[in-house]
């Protein structure tokens, strides 16, 4: 079983339809068809076992030990998301290791295999979620804060920066058989 969210791939595609609505237009279909074949090649994607192989959105999408980490926590989310911008990572085996096979996707890709881990959403609910207003509130600002508002703050100062990989997320991913290479690594 892998997890997907029924959302993903709509989010450009609702925003098109919404656009042509504003201005009076009748929406391609040839352009609304790219969206539903990104639908469709993820629907192939995930039972094609040459895809699977050493392919860490797979891995991902298919753990429910991590899938459950990051339903049951959103920062715990953000920071998985996170650590997959601007990152390589290999399988923890030898031969990838030997092969120097590498994994990366795209912000929007991470931000896409989030949602689908959650079941809910698309990836703009995670793209860009490392880049936050970096006001610190002193002690008396952030008492001056309704409980629901210190809760949101408190979050996203938990939030980390995109290409961020946290000692939690580090060990994770080893435990599901990947290695995080650090940019020098990644240099090789």
């Amino acid at each position: 079983m892998i997890s997907s969210s029924p959302e993903r791939h709509t989010f450009q595609a609702e925003g098109y339809i919404k656009r042509c609505e504003e201005e009076g237009k009748e929406p391609s279909e040839d352009y609304l068809n790219l969206y539903k074949s990104y639908q469709q090649r993820d629907k192939e994607n995930i039972v094609d076992p040459v895809w699977q192989k050493d392919n860490m959105e797979y891995d991902l999408r298919s753990t429910q030990w991590i899938i459950d980490k990051v339903k049951g926590d959103d920062v715990y989310a953000q920071n998985l998301y996170a650590s997959m911008c601007n990152r390589d990572f290999t399988k923890n085996d030898v031969w990838p290791i030997l092969t120097e096979k590498r994994w990366s996707c795209s912000w929007r890709h991470a931000g896409g295999i989030i949602a689908d881990m959650q079941e809910k959403g698309d990836y703009i609910d995670w793209y860009c979620s490392g880049i936050r207003d970096a006001k610190i509130l002193d002690d008396d600002e952030f008492r001056a804060l309704t409980k629901e508002q210190q809760e949101i703050y408190m979050r996203n100062k938990a939030y980390v920066g995109e290409g961020m990989v946290t000692d939690e997320i580090r060990e994770d991913l080893l435990k599901l058989g990947w290695i995080v290479l650090d940019d020098e690594e990644s240099d090789v």
